[in-house]
């Protein structure tokens, strides 16, 4: 079990560094950015183990890859402006 939740947060930090090193306009903070992804992966580390009890070890780090993913693209902001333009203006 130490073995999943070691794996998993590196796993996490790994994939938040890379979404920070990537997309540095759009998330914020690196010190926001890196605990959600490690947070994220741990959360779905614990969520995996506990639905399918004694699953392998790569079953375990998909589902935090998944969870951790999920949690970092709710920090993403939008690109550009949005243009208000009303069709009766």
């Amino acid at each position: 079990m130490l073995l999943e939740a070691l794996s998993s947060a590196i796993l996490g930090l790994a994939l938040a560094w890379a979404a920070a090193h990537r997309l540095p306009h759009r998330l914020p903070t690196r010190s926001l950015v890196l605990p959600t992804g490690v947070a994220g992966a741990l959360f779905g580390a614990f969520l995996t183990h506990t639905a399918l009890d004694f699953a392998n070890l790569f079953v375990i780090l998909i589902g935090a890859a998944v969870v951790s993913a999920a949690s970092l693209s709710l920090l993403v902001r939008p690109a550009g402006r949005l243009s208000r333009h009303s069709a009766t203006a």
